[in-house]
């Protein structure tokens, strides 16, 4: 049952069978934001952190955009971003000294980490806690879930998988500890449920959401309640968040019906998902921007796809596997469709951001409260080497992040420095992280005394 007081609480919540759902940041839960939704005095502040990976690194020819510090013009792997690109901010000549010598492992494993990986086989791997984890401790403890680990594919490899190194390494991107990686999830069902489902397990949960029709159908009351003792725009907003939910509801379970028996089964597709690679990541990316949105997490991390991946991309007209491709050998063919792997990540990327630019928080956006990072552990995969990593970051209006812009350092730059800089930027304070050499400065204007 709700009970509504002066103000809502921001942790007010849907409750129903198997069901529990938070709400987005509405006006009736801050209520100074009522009176004072148009002055300087109201919240602003950067509240999430996302890290999106992508694999296998690129073609920097064709990422690199030309000309000055302005983004007037993209590359043309980076063409996608044109409609967000004055919320993002292309960084050159970043490197992670700790990811060699030059292996798929460990461009992975030091991606967040910017710590060496040890040489091993076994189980007696040790990494470094990776910042999207030392992010979760300080502002993931008031959120339903602290961190949120995503990925497109199945971790099933195990033992060694790349030169020696444990296949832990390229399976994992989050580390809560240096011995103990987190297993991501695929399977956009599972997290769905993750985010909207009550119950004290796992199955429990299942059972309660699959005994109706749609998760929402159990909380139609409550939310009748709630919605009598709103605002107009309240009422829009949680009337448009409730149906975003629906909507992706209703995309799982048509993925899920349309499953059949496939004689070429793809292995590191999780059976009744999308059977296309796009669907699939739009589905992750809305999911996200739903946890984002509800504050059920502030700390994201979305693999692409692993490293040493084979998936093909018969939808933009690349029928070869993506990690062949990557040992191209400088031949031309190859190249072009690597460069169209890129771009087609890069355009999901491109959409994710404008959902986040387009959904309203406060006196402005969940893109203006996140700092979203988006890139690679490697550079050039014809030679496997961790220089010139494809970097960029997106959101971050509310920290006052200058977007529109491409910072080119003189002389390589760790990771590291990126990393320290972003944590800061949300209130994780560090006088150092990994390798770091110091912060980015660069990104942000200076706040006025």
């Amino acid at each position: 049952m709700i009970v509504v007081k002066k103000a809502l609480s921001r942790r007010t919540f849907l409750r129903g069978a198997g069901t529990v759902l938070a709400l987005p940041l509405l006006d009736a839960m801050v209520p100074a934001l009522t009176a004072q939704a148009q002055t300087p005095a109201a919240p602003e502040r950067l509240r999430r952190l996302g890290y999106v990976y992508m694999p296998m690194g690129c073609d920097v020819t064709r990422w690199t955009p030309p000309g000055g510090e302005r983004l007037d013009e993209l590359s043309s792997t980076l063409a996608p971003l044109t409609p967000v690109k004055q919320h993002v901010t292309v960084i050159s000549n970043m490197e992670l000294r700790n990811a060699y010598p030059g292996t798929h492992a460990t461009s992975n494993s030091a991606f967040l980490s910017a710590a060496r990986a040890r040489l091993t086989e076994s189980a007696d791997y040790y990494l470094g806690t990776t910042a999207d984890q030392i992010a979760a401790r300080q502002i993931g403890g008031s959120t339903q879930l602290p961190s949120l680990e995503l990925s497109m594919d199945l971790m099933t490899l195990a033992g060694q998988c790349d030169n020696g190194y444990a296949c832990v390494y390229q399976n994992n991107l989050s580390w809560s500890s240096p011995t103990t990686p987190l297993p991501s999830e695929a399977h956009p069902r599972i997290v769905f449920e993750r985010l909207f489902g009550d119950g004290a397990t796992t199955a429990e949960r299942r059972a309660a959401l699959r005994s109706r029709a749609s998760l929402l159908d159990s909380v139609l009351e409550e939310f009748a309640t709630l919605n009598n003792q709103l605002g107009p725009a309240d009422r829009v907003r949680v009337a448009q968040y409730l149906d975003t939910i629906r909507e992706v509801e209703r995309r799982i379970q048509r993925a899920e019906a349309s499953a059949t028996a496939n004689p070429v089964r793809d292995l590191e597709r999780p059976a009744g998902v999308p059977s296309s690679y796009a669907d699939h990541a739009r589905l992750m990316f809305d999911l996200q921007v739903l946890a984002f949105q509800a504050d059920i997490t502030r700390v994201i991390t979305f693999q692409l796809a692993r490293e040493t991946s084979n998936r093909t991309y018969p939808e933009i007209g690349v029928s070869d596997p993506h990690h062949p491709l990557s040992h191209h050998g400088n031949d031309p063919r190859k190249v072009e469709k690597i460069a169209a792997i890129n771009r087609f990540h890069v355009s999901l990327f491109a959409e994710f951001l404008a959902k986040l630019r387009d959904t309203r928080e406060g006196n402005g956006t969940l893109l203006d409260h996140s700092l979203l990072l988006y890139g690679s552990g490697m550079g050039n995969p014809n030679v496997h080497d961790h220089d010139n990593l494809p970097i960029l970051v997106a959101g971050g209006a509310a920290g006052r992040m200058r977007g529109g812009r491409h910072l080119r350092f003189a002389r390589p730059t760790p990771l590291a420095n990126l990393h320290l800089t972003l944590l800061d930027k949300v209130g994780v304070r560090l006088e150092s992280f990994a390798d770091s050499r110091g912060k980015v400065d660069e990104l942000f204007e200076p706040v006025r005394m």
